[in-house]
């Protein structure tokens, strides 16, 4: 393998939780007067830490959320996950491929620690990822795209950054990794390949990711 560390996104890339956190982060924001489509929310929010959407509602309209904006956005969005939530079709055997190889991996997400943990222990996957391996916008001062993220994991970890890639499916996301100096690749099951234009190769199926990394 050609890296010595692959960081892995979470919302999207280990867990399919995209299609039900931007559902429920689209209706709340429309119940608080703020109209939001669940395209607009996809655009704008995913691959981002929560303080990007405080940061634009108060941009385009003024208003500031609601104090207990994260708390009520998260017990909605964790009720959510224990219902319907699956781990992306093929990461499983990814992961276990990772391991007989014998690769170091972890996760960078932009999610709050706890979102990171009910969403491994729902699917399954928290057997992959040991405390050690979790790491959270909240660890930095800013999420994605900035560079903070992705740095800390690789320190973390005990690697330099030209070492690592990173697996991204948002547009955030494949900046962050850039702004890094990681290699990214573009996980395009979601997002289209265009929107992922500064990833250095792209794949829609988790069977062909290993190929890239090699």
């Amino acid at each position: 393998m050609r890296y010595d560390l692959i960081i892995f996104d979470n919302d999207g890339v280990l867990v399919d939780s995209e299609p039900i956190s931007n559902t429920i982060l689209a209706a709340y924001l429309t119940e608080l007067g703020h109209p939001t489509t669940y395209e607009e929310s996809v655009r704008d929010y995913m691959g981002a830490a929560l303080h990007r959407v405080h940061d634009l509602v108060l941009e385009r309209t003024g208003r500031k959320l609601p104090d207990d904006f994260d708390d009520t956005l998260h017990t909605r969005v964790f009720g959510a996950f224990e219902r319907e939530l699956k781990p992306v079709d093929g990461v499983e055997e990814v992961l276990a491929g990772l391991r007989v190889a014998g690769a170091a991996y972890c996760v960078a997400s932009s999610g709050h620690h706890e979102r990171i943990r009910v969403g491994h222990r729902t699917t399954g996957l928290d057997r992959w990822f040991p405390e050690e391996v979790v790491f959270s916008a909240q660890d930095v001062g800013r999420g994605k795209p900035a560079p903070d993220l992705f740095l800390y994991a690789a320190r973390r970890m005990g690697v330099e950054p030209a070492r690592c890639a990173v697996v991204e499916d948002s547009p955030l996301g494949v900046a962050a990794a850039r702004a890094a100096g990681m290699d990214v690749y573009g996980f395009t099951a979601m997002t289209p390949e265009e929107r992922l234009a500064g990833a250095d190769g792209w794949f829609s199926v988790m069977a062909d990711l290993p190929a890239l990394l090699a």
